[in-house]
């Protein structure tokens, strides 16, 4: 379960980040609609909220939270370095030319 609340939270942390315009044009070369930014929103907040419930259904309010906690800490981290390694292979790729 610890797994697919890790999961959950990557997948919602990658949808809250192209949630912002930065990260649009970043990774799609222009800024979304409205719409679609409002959907990559509540799909990342609603996704937090399954891996919750995931982490305390499995573990109870004491330890679920920590769970949830840590694997929060670590999907943000897992996103972060992603988004920071794309832009660096990127301007490597751009180096070479």
């Amino acid at each position: 379960m610890r797994l697919v609340a890790l999961l959950l939270c990557v997948f919602a942390f990658a949808c809250l980040a192209m949630a912002t315009g930065r990260q649009q044009e970043a990774v799609f070369g222009r800024t979304l609609a409205v719409a679609a930014s409002r959907g990559f929103r509540c799909a990342g907040w609603g996704a937090l909220l399954v891996a919750l419930r995931l982490t305390v259904t499995d573990q109870g309010w004491a330890l679920g939270l920590v769970g949830y906690s840590g694997s929060t800490s670590v999907a943000a981290g897992i996103v972060y370095g992603a988004l920071v390694a794309r832009e660096r292979w990127l301007a490597a790729g751009d180096r070479k030319r």
